[in-house]
């Protein structure tokens, strides 16, 4: 469970084998490539290694309303073959609607001046007609005009003019510029449009036809895939007339494979260590169950590979900040009973498991915390009960929840301070372990009351982590004796973060505030549906009931969205910044995407 070592591998062979090697690497599926060819300048010709045109040709069929009865096999079905008759038909329709378009506005654009059919050119001794649509307000500036002008229409905001020239007028001879309205007559442009709307009933049947293969186009997605990553992986490679050369991190416990198959097919191989100034993929390695805490870590931000697996710590505390968000067993049970009853659904493949497994991990740590601070659907439970005894927090004893609240965040601050400095090779690693101190310190302070010996510890803990900040946090080099006073200058400077982790700290306040919030508002959702019952009618019971369903449905669903915005927004900006504050590169496998046997 951590980030998997990986090795450069760089191979070579001759340039006949490029599309075998690449085929068996594929195969395969433990490589990331690198890029060794020259980076394209021109973004059209830019090969993506994502199946665009298989989910646009996906897209552009399964919109179709009532589908055709499904084709559920063929052998000679070619999926490439049909995606592009897909394309070219969008791009066929597209053009016919466009064209559709156009002779509306033509026909609308002519329809004031009449159908006219223009004479022929040789009878016109050069002159031309120029078409302009002038407001009604302007007619007066008609006088101005030297050219010959004839008002061929009115209606009731244009005056219809048309000037005669053997060039184009300037363009300041009207106030608006001209009309261009083609050389067809308005009869032609119906007539073309008619044949256009036949032309796109043609297409829309052609492409209905086509929906009866959905099915089998959605099950050959994966060749697709599989097709547009090999042809993007022939992109990154480096050629020449007769050598090609492809290069790539591998983890470590899969590189006996690829010596095999580079053994196999020939191929030259050197194997390397990443350098200090390289930055391989991030790759995680976990197992199947807990790939939920893996994506959820992903999600955000990639740990650097020299940084650590933050996946089951996120997995922990996210689920402890979520139940303390909700701060209720009766939701608790909710979330358990929804998952229960989506149980089989979820269990399809095993990352579905993995997050089952997670959701049910936060059921019950949500039913737990709930009953520690007893609260069922905002009602505590009656004395003296087996459940009333499993409760010892008050959510109302302000003081000691936000005491908890803090306690909490000084925790998960300082472990991602730990995890730092276990993971940082350099001297700036006991800066971690000085803001560890400081946190400590500075909690021991506050609970103190600023008396007694816990006061007088908090205050050596700050003053030694202060001074060891000051001492570690540069990494400047010293080659002169200023160099020491610079780097006491830097260590000062990142003095100015406490005031950022004092913030941090506080920010794991909302986990009182918005579980107080929960708690309270199903507790007035409680008391507002006992007091329309009070009445004892049919109208008070039912209004009650309404008042008591809609109410805790609307606290439940804004404490699931608060559970998982605040939940994780705690782990992500607070807990990452300090534990994982270098991003990294996701590893992505060149891989087939088939199902592998």
């Amino acid at each position: 469970m951590s980030v998997a070592q990986l090795k450069k591998l760089s191979l070579v062979g001759r340039r006949a084998e490029k599309e075998e090697a690449l085929a068996r690497l594929q195969a395969l599926g433990v490589m990331h490539l690198l890029q060794l060819s020259p980076k394209e300048r021109h973004p059209e010709k830019i090969v993506s290694r994502e199946a665009e045109n298989a989910y646009k040709a996906l897209h552009f069929l399964s919109v179709v309303p009532g589908p055709r009865r499904q084709v559920r096999s063929d052998p000679a079905f070619d999926v490439h073959a049909f995606v592009g008759d897909i394309l070219a038909l969008k791009v066929d329709l597209r053009a016919a609607r466009d064209k559709r378009d156009f002779l509306i506005h033509r026909i609308a654009t002519l329809r004031p001046w009449g159908d006219f059919t223009f004479p022929p050119k040789e009878t016109m001794a050069g002159l031309r007609l120029w078409f302009y649509q002038l407001p009604l307000k302007q007619r007066d500036c008609l006088q101005n005009v030297d050219l010959p002008w004839q008002i061929v229409g009115e209606d009731h905001q244009f005056a219809y003019v048309v000037l005669i020239a053997d060039y184009e007028p300037a363009s300041d001879v009207l106030p608006v510029p001209r009309l261009h309205t083609g050389d067809k007559p308005i009869a032609a442009l119906e007539a073309e449009l008619d044949e256009t709307e036949i032309a796109i009933e043609s297409l829309q049947g052609d492409r209905m036809a086509q929906t009866r293969f959905l099915t089998l186009l959605r099950a050959s997605l994966s060749e697709a895939e599989t097709a547009a990553e090999l042809s993007f992986a022939e992109t990154q490679t480096l050629d020449d007339d007769t050598l090609f050369a492809v290069q790539g991190w591998v983890p470590e416990d899969r590189m006996i494979e690829v010596e095999e198959a580079c053994e196999t097919l020939g191929l030259a191989m050197l194997i390397e260590d990443p350098s200090w100034d390289e930055i391989p993929p991030t790759l995680l390695e976990q197992p199947e169950s807990e790939s939920a805490g893996v994506d959820l870590a992903m999600f955000y931000q990639v740990p650097h590979y020299r940084g650590w697996d933050p996946t089951v710590m996120l997995i922990v505390s996210f689920s402890i900040f979520f139940a303390m968000i909700i701060a209720d067993a009766g939701y608790g049970i909710l979330i358990l009973l929804g998952l229960l009853s989506f149980w089989k659904r979820l269990g399809a493949d095993a990352h579905m498991k993995a997050w089952r497994r997670l959701g049910l991990i936060l059921a019950a740590c949500t039913i737990a915390y709930g009953a520690i601070v007893g609260s069922y659907f905002g009602a505590a439970p009656p004395e003296g009960s087996l459940v009333a005894g499993l409760a010892f927090l008050d959510l109302n004893d302000f003081d000691m929840m936000m005491q908890i609240s803090i306690i909490v965040g000084v925790a998960h601050i300082a472990f991602a301070n730990f995890m730092a400095f276990r993971v940082n090779p350099r001297r700036s690693r006991r800066a971690n372990l000085g803001w560890i101190a400081v946190l400590f310190g500075g909690l021991l302070i506050w609970l103190s009351g600023q008396t007694g010996a816990a006061f007088a510890v908090g205050i050596a803990a700050a003053l030694g982590g202060l001074g060891t900040i000051v001492a570690f946090t540069s990494e400047r080099p010293i080659t002169k004796p200023s160099d020491w006073a610079l780097r006491i200058f830097d260590g000062v400077k990142r003095l100015s973060g406490l005031m950022g982790a004092f913030g941090d700290v506080l920010s794991y306040m909302r986990l009182f505030a918005l579980g107080l919030a929960s708690a309270s508002l199903a507790l007035t959702f409680n008391d507002l549906a006992m007091d329309a019952m009070a009445s004892k009618s049919g109208l008070g019971i039912l209004g009650g009931l309404l008042i008591l369903i809609i109410g805790h449905v609307l606290n439940f669903g804004l404490g699931l969205m608060s559970g998982v915005v605040h939940g994780l927004r705690l782990n992500y900006i607070e807990f990452f910044k300090w534990g994982l504050p270098e991003e990294g590169v996701a590893f992505r496998a060149f891989a087939r995407k088939e199902v592998q046997e």
